[in-house]
């Protein structure tokens, strides 16, 4: 294919996707108090029954549905529901709240909250709040939107190697908002997180409830952060772990995986490089990456089919970056490749790794489109094509592995403009914020620049670690000991901390 020709096919692809797209409708913010007309929504009473959730039944919790305005500018309108849980407090002589979570996502349940948190919670935490876990609007057990019927698990991928793959994934992005938006776009298009934060506001006040205790995980620190925005008085004790900035979400986040998914993998390749005699990958870490970067040549060539499922340039790289974000998943992680590298060449076989098999499974069944009703509806991406091919190509030097990925283009590119604009953070609502300086998926520069804007915020860095989410048990006490002498006591150090791993990988 010519250049001129791959590019007159890229805008005719942009051109026919907006002119496809639903009308953008309104573009200025809802009221973030109690809009006119929604009062009925803050005082309803709420039926409690049975989870039918494993641990939350373990743990004597109780679960209801929440109604709320589909869209908050017409609380008139239609109206959908949110599946919330609630654990109690083991001492109500000492309760003070309700400690409400969000684990991620886009697009990730958060209805058992005690999978979550049960586990790193002090006794005294646990005795002072009800934990209220939540399915987000578009999610889980919380009205939903149909299946878009996309041809992949996953919207986030790498470009391959070559611009015909660049292609293929810019038509097949556009035909995947299509998909999404054409089915329900009244409802799809109100699946955002500024909605999602008015309705926790719903869920305080229906629990009778004047404040809000939260913790948020990555995207949870995205959704944080919007609340205490719109909502600063009712915004009480908040902890952000592994947090967004709030100006480079979505598309600017995604663009910084790049970089730090290339640091990530340097960091696993010593370790490899430290284990090559039981898995074969390379003596040096040198070594290591070299037998990577080959690996992505191999398949971009011929697709390695496993169960069913072909792997090539764009999907291998969609793999690393999956098992990259947590040290503990090294050993995994070199399990994973080895197969890789012992199939390529080779018949269709099937996983014999267990994450393999399971990364596998969910692209090859498991859509994830809420991902994108979330991300697109929340902030603009842009629509030009060339747009992301050239950083595309500006990053493969640097980023080799990842830079395509991180590049990509994505049907945000083809999605509606948002109903209403982003939120922009400027706040001093106190808050504790929790980052490991070798995060892969927030990068560490993602929760200082937060911090930066919630100006009576304080930080906990984390040093030296590549993990996502640092509120774990036996990773770091001393961040544990952080987070729950906040919610505890409810007072913030006087400055920001630094923290060490009690483990790391050996």
């Amino acid at each position: 294919m010519s250049t001129n020709t791959f590019w007159r096919s890229m805008s005719i692809v942009a051109v026919s996707a907006l002119l496809a797209a639903p009308a953008y409708g309104r573009a200025e913010p809802v009221a973030d108090s109690h809009p006119s007309g929604a009062d009925r929504f803050y005082r309803q009473t709420l039926e409690w029954k049975p989870c039918g959730v494993e641990n939350l039944d373990k743990a004597g919790g109780e679960c209801a549905n929440v109604l709320v305005p589909l869209d908050y500018g017409r609380p008139d309108g239609r109206t959908i529901t949110l599946a919330i849980s609630r654990v109690k407090a083991s001492d109500p002589a000492r309760r003070r709240g309700i400690l409400v979570s969000n684990p991620g996502g886009p697009g990730g349940p958060g209805l058992d909250s005690v999978d979550l948190l049960g586990d790193v919670l002090s006794p005294d935490v646990l005795a002072s709040y009800d934990l209220i876990g939540m399915d987000p609007r578009g999610v889980g057990e919380s009205t939903s939107s149909p299946r878009c019927g996309w041809p992949v698990g996953e919207m986030v991928r790498s470009a391959g190697l070559d611009p015909l793959g660049f292609v293929h994934d810019t038509v097949q992005s556009a035909g995947m908002a299509a998909s999404c938006v054409v089915r329900d776009p009244e409802l799809v298009r109100q699946f955002t997180t500024r909605n999602t934060a008015r309705d926790m506001d719903v869920v305080r006040a229906a629990l009778g409830e004047e404040k809000i205790n939260f913790y948020g995980l990555s995207y949870g620190t995205y959704l944080g952060a919007v609340f205490t925005q719109m909502f600063p008085e009712r915004s009480d004790r908040v902890v952000l772990d592994s947090a967004i900035d709030p100006d480079r979400y979505w598309t600017g986040l995604v663009q910084d995986w790049g970089p730090a998914d290339e640091i990530a993998l340097d960091d696993w390749a010593v370790w490899a490089a430290a284990h090559d005699e039981e898995f074969r990958l390379g003596a040096t870490p040198q070594q290591v990456r070299a037998k990577i970067e080959e690996l992505v040549r191999i398949v971009h060539r011929q697709p390695i089919v496993i169960d069913g499922f072909a792997i090539d340039d764009h999907w291998l790289p969609f793999i690393l970056h999956a098992l990259l974000w947590n040290f503990r998943l090294n050993e995994p992680l070199a399990a994973t490749v080895r197969e890789l590298a012992d199939a390529a060449g080779g018949p269709p076989t099937t996983s014999q790794t267990p994450r393999l098999r399971a990364i596998v499974a969910a692209l090859r069944d498991n859509e994830n489109s809420v991902l994108a009703e979330v991300a697109c509806g929340d902030v603009s991406a842009p629509i030009d094509p060339l747009w992301y091919w050239r950083n595309i190509e500006e990053s493969r030097a640097t980023q080799p592995v990842f830079g395509a990925l991180a590049g990509n283009i994505q049907p945000c590119a083809f999605w509606p403009r948002p109903v209403e604009p982003a939120t922009v953070v400027r706040n001093a609502v106190p808050a504790l914020i929790v980052q490991a300086t070798g995060d892969p998926r927030t990068p560490y520069a993602h929760g200082v620049r937060l911090h930066q804007y919630l100006s009576q915020s304080r930080m906990v860095t984390l040093q030296d670690v590549r993990i996502h989410m640092t509120f774990r048990p036996e990773l770091s006490s001393c961040v544990n000991n952080a987070i729950n002498t906040y919610f505890g006591a409810g007072t913030l150090q006087d400055a920001d901390t630094t923290c060490t791993a009690d483990q790391t990988a050996s």
